[in-house]
């Protein structure tokens, strides 16, 4: 394994341990998070998540889908060993929500939605549409960059195995 395929390979346990711990919190305490500047935003685990255990050919793969699902089959999954490979998130702040999917293997955002934009008057800056939804892909990602720094924050700590033991106990909960 050279150092490109050791990096990468870090990159995405990572990503699945941030990925398996956001469900986690937005399964416990989905409201327990505020951004760079203080302000308070919830973070929920939408009804499509996909599990993965190994690479390659050996690679099974578990996708659940459902809208009122509690995804039980992804969180025995979990239990089994698969890793959480993708997730479609929900962040809402104040009147303001997003929804996207986020890729463990790479950080990618996928499908992202932002909140819809309000019809701008024909004597407006016809650039303000596209202004107000860059501003709104950055509010975005700033919530997200407010997670993944808690999370390493967390795990860089002595209270990561703490957290390791609650999730394994949440993950053999039974509703």
């Amino acid at each position: 394994m050279n150092a490109r395929t050791h990096i990468e390979s870090a990159d995405v346990i990572l990503g699945q341990e941030f990925l398996t711990w956001l469900w986690y919190q937005s399964d416990t305490a989905p409201g327990a998070f505020t951004d760079k500047n203080g302000v308070a935003f919830s973070v929920f685990m939408e009804q499509r998540i996909v599990v993965q255990l190994g690479e390659g050919d050996a690679r099974e793969t578990a996708s659940v889908t459902g809208a009122f699902s509690p995804l039980r089959e992804a969180r025995f999954g979990l239990g089994t060993g698969k890793k959480v490979a993708r997730a479609q998130i929900r962040l809402e702040k104040e009147d303001l929500a997003f929804r996207f999917t986020l890729r463990a293997e790479d950080f990618s955002l996928v499908s992202v939605k932002t909140p819809k934009l309000d019809a701008i008057d024909p004597d407006d800056d016809p650039d303000a549409l596209l202004l107000e939804k860059f501003y709104l892909l950055e509010v975005c990602v700033d919530l997200l960059d407010s997670l993944y720094s808690h999370f390493l924050r967390l795990r860089l700590s002595p209270g990561w195995l703490d957290e390791v033991a609650h999730i394994g106990r949440w993950l053999t909960r039974l509703d």
